[in-house]
């Protein structure tokens, strides 16, 4: 399948897997409140770090492995069944610390973490890490839309008070572990399993644990700050940074699905050598990009504080405030991304993956740390910018001699001129219309669009650039 088609599942898997539960934000916000949806927060990061000790960097080291192999049958099947088997072990060793927390530890949120436990045992039947190296997104994408879309039917249906909070997360586990279990039947006929000695199986774990802390170190500024918040703010302070981080995590997810599609690709051009045709990819991917969350980053700046309380309603204003800033992280996540899914992992670099997201991670806690206590959820925010900041800053360093990152910079620039005239745009129309009203909001955001499409095509036209495109 073509890389524009993937590229167009992938973001319709993104999305929906995102958008879903923000359909039902509003709706839940103003059924269990500002406390419920905190407490919902925390659970749910706590099960989603569990999530990750099972997958142990699969999301990367599986599609990278599958795609390099992907050409030739038999070895495709020995390293599938190889990689399966320690997922495997891995997943159901974590499985029994899960229910160990659950009994032993847990607190208040003790009930909802029991009934996200199916999340947890999820682990041991994903294989979107082999679909995706095989460059299957088709399946994933039906599949888990209709999954997902069902889970928010009854959402609807069966949520009805603050007590009720425990059906919502039994309901997103459950569509969890199906969304798996249905797209593990696409891979009947196109992969076998054949069991393999364990000892073959075990040597996948080095490789993995080196990406697995990568993968930790990303979540512990993108998960533990809301553990933090809890703790140290408050569950209601953590229901408003929820909130906020929510929309960002949308809009992040368009970024996520190209890097998603573009690695596999990459790493089979890597093992064919075709170094300019990489080089190409690499840079039509960071023009695209940067436009893409330059234009999401300063249209959430410009319109935050009209559409929070719109969205999840009046208790909720405060996370319009913080969301303003937090979208900025959008610029740092898609530059950062590129050069993870399109130089650094396709060339097994994961080292400068590592230093890069664990200096991130180091720069977050201490920030949280300092600035939790003083400035509650806005320090949460404050802290996640610097982190982001970091990763593509410790990558510059590290790679500054071998990419053209005076081209790349230049796009940043250029991009933020023309969102920060888009931000200034409609923050004047939002002026001239005061009132906070869906049709006022939708305004600001037409304004905001076609502000931001004029001038991107004045200077695609200017430097005879085009749209960018990223070829078959």
């Amino acid at each position: 399948m073509s890389t524009k088609k993937n590229a167009a599942y992938n973001v319709a898997y993104r999305l929906f897997s995102v958008l879903l539960p923000l359909v039902t934000a509003p709706y839940l916000s103003r059924t269990v409140g500002t406390y419920g949806v905190g407490l919902y927060s925390k659970a749910w990061s706590i099960s989603y770090i569990f999530c990750l000790i099972g997958m142990l960097g699969l999301n990367d080291y599986g599609v990278r492995t599958i795609a390099q192999v992907r050409d030739d049958r038999r070895e495709l099947d020995r390293t599938f069944s190889e990689i399966w088997q320690m997922q495997l072990l891995v997943a159901g060793i974590t499985l029994i610390f899960w229910f160990g927390y659950v009994f032993l530890i847990a607190g208040e949120e003790k009930v909802l973490a029991l009934h996200l436990t199916m999340m947890s045992v999820s682990c041991l039947c994903s294989f979107d890490w082999c679909l995706m190296g095989l460059d299957i997104f088709k399946p994933i994408a039906l599949r888990n839309t209709f999954v997902k879309t069902a889970a928010a039917v009854c959402v609807f249906i069966f949520v009805k008070k603050e007590n009720d909070l425990w059906i919502y997360a039994f309901v997103w586990s459950l569509a969890t572990l199906l969304g798996n279990l249905s797209c593990a039947t696409t891979l009947k006929g196109k992969v076998s399993y054949h069991r393999v000695p364990m000892k073959d199986s075990l040597k996948h774990l080095g490789p993995c644990a080196v990406l697995f802390i990568s993968v930790m170190a990303v979540n512990i500024y993108r998960t533990m700050d809301k553990v933090m918040v809890s703790a140290i703010a408050g569950v209601d302070q953590n229901g408003l940074y929820e909130n906020a981080e929510k929309i960002i995590y949308c809009l992040s997810g368009f970024i996520l699905a190209i890097g998603t599609v573009m690695m596999p690709k990459i790493a089979n051009l890597q093992k064919k050598g075709e170094t300019e045709k990489i080089a190409r990819n690499i840079d039509r991917s960071m023009d695209l990009v940067i436009c893409m969350v330059s234009a999401m980053a300063f249209g959430v700046a410009a319109v935050a504080d009209k559409f929070a309380p719109l969205f999840y309603g009046d208790d909720f204003r405060y996370s319009g405030t913080l969301m303003a800033p937090l979208g900025f992280t959008l610029i740092m996540i898609g530059f950062a991304n590129v050069i993870r899914t399109q130089v650094v992992l396709p060339q097994k670099r994961d080292t400068i993956f590592v230093k890069s997201v664990c200096c991130g991670a180091a720069v977050n806690l201490i920030a949280n740390a300092l600035l939790i206590p003083s400035m509650k959820s806005m320090g949460a925010v404050v802290g996640t910018l610097l982190a982001e900041m970091t990763v593509p800053v410790v990558q510059f360093i590290l790679l500054r001699k071998e990419l053209p990152y005076k081209t790349y910079i230049s796009y940043v620039g250029v991009y933020a001129v023309i969102g920060g005239v888009m931000l200034v745009c409609v923050r004047l129309v939002g002026r001239l219309l005061p009132e906070e009203s869906w049709l006022n909001l939708g305004i600001m955001t037409f304004a905001g669009i076609a502000v931001y499409g004029a001038l991107c095509l004045v200077y695609w036209k200017v430097c005879h650039k085009g749209i960018t495109r990223i070829r078959h």
